[in-house]
């Protein structure tokens, strides 16, 4: 008996370690983010980091693309007028700035400036997956990442079901997959990065899985013990951080697809909850933006 009593703490210790050292420590900065008294955040759907630090949020409001500076202080709005269903944000090295609009089927390019440089897709005009795989058309594309050479990867979720790969001029290189549980096809691939070694990553939401492949599409492997992937991002250090606005929590994760930690509040409206959690970036010193559809606002939250 007196071995039971002497071991039963010492299992209980082990667990509550084990516990501990899987979880994200996460410092919650609330309410980071100054709004203008005329530019609300409503549904926010993309954020992005640039070279500056300065942080970029895209939503369904009445101002759909606002920058914000290291402490969270308002600069601008850009692409007025431009944006119908805000949705993808991303910006490449260059501190280009790209955008992917569900209603106008558009991949958009921004100069740092707010210029449009780029339009890939047709303003209004869905390309369906059987009027050919290689169509330059989209259907409510979901996300855009970046090549070590500048290619472009479009991840045409909601309709097509797969991933297109274009050149840096806009070029269109090859497109793969289409509905379908099978590796290589996709139901909803709805974020996409790209490591330094250009493996792809799809978060393959509706399958519940993140698939790689190599930069030229072929199948590496599917991870399908992480939950239902919303949002992606490649952080400096390293390691994959993934939003699943589902089960409303963060998972960081290696270039393996180990579970390293998680960050699990539980759904609600507190700081560190999440209603919806989206989008993700990674900015500087292991900060993160977790962009809330149904709580309609983008949390900082830094890494201890």
């Amino acid at each position: 008996m007196n071995r039971i009593v002497t071991f039963l703490p010492l299992f209980l210790f082990t667990l509550s370690m084990f516990g501990q050292e899987n979880d994200l420590q996460l410092e919650v900065k609330p309410e980071f983010f100054r709004t203008p008294p005329d530019g609300n955040l409503i549904q926010p759907t993309g954020v992005a980091v640039n070279s500056q630090n300065h942080v970029f949020v895209f939503n369904k409001g009445n101002k759909k693309l606002l920058e914000f500076d290291a402490g969270g202080n308002y600069v601008r709005s850009l692409g007025e007028g431009i944006f119908k269903d805000p949705h993808g944000l991303r910006i490449d090295p260059e501190d280009n700035i790209w955008t992917t609009d569900l209603e106008a089927h558009l991949v958009i390019k921004m100069s740092p400036e707010g210029r449009v440089i780029m339009v890939l897709g047709e303003n209004g005009t869905s390309g369906l997956y059987n009027e050919g795989r290689e169509s330059m058309l989209f259907f409510k594309p979901a996300d855009i990442a970046f090549a070590s050479n500048g290619d472009i990867y479009v991840a045409d979720g909601y309709g097509n079901h797969r991933v297109v790969r274009l050149d840096q001029h806009g070029n269109l290189i090859k497109a793969w997959g289409e509905q379908g549980p099978e590796n290589g096809n996709f139901d909803n691939p709805h974020n996409v990065v790209i490591d330094a070694q250009d493996r792809v990553y799809v978060a393959d939401r509706n399958n519940l899985r993140i698939q790689v492949f190599s930069a030229e599409g072929a199948f590496l492997e599917s991870w399908t013990h992480v939950g239902k992937p919303w949002g992606l991002a490649l952080g400096e250090d390293g390691f994959l951080y993934m939003t699943d606005g589902d089960a409303e929590k963060i998972l960081k994760l290696d270039l393996k697809g180990n579970i390293i930690a998680t960050f699990d509040r539980g759904p609600g409206n507190g700081p560190g909850q999440f209603r919806a959690a989206h989008g993700i970036a990674a900015g500087p010193g292991g900060t993160l933006y977790v962009t809330e559809v149904l709580n309609w606002r983008v949390q900082k939250l830094m890494q201890n």
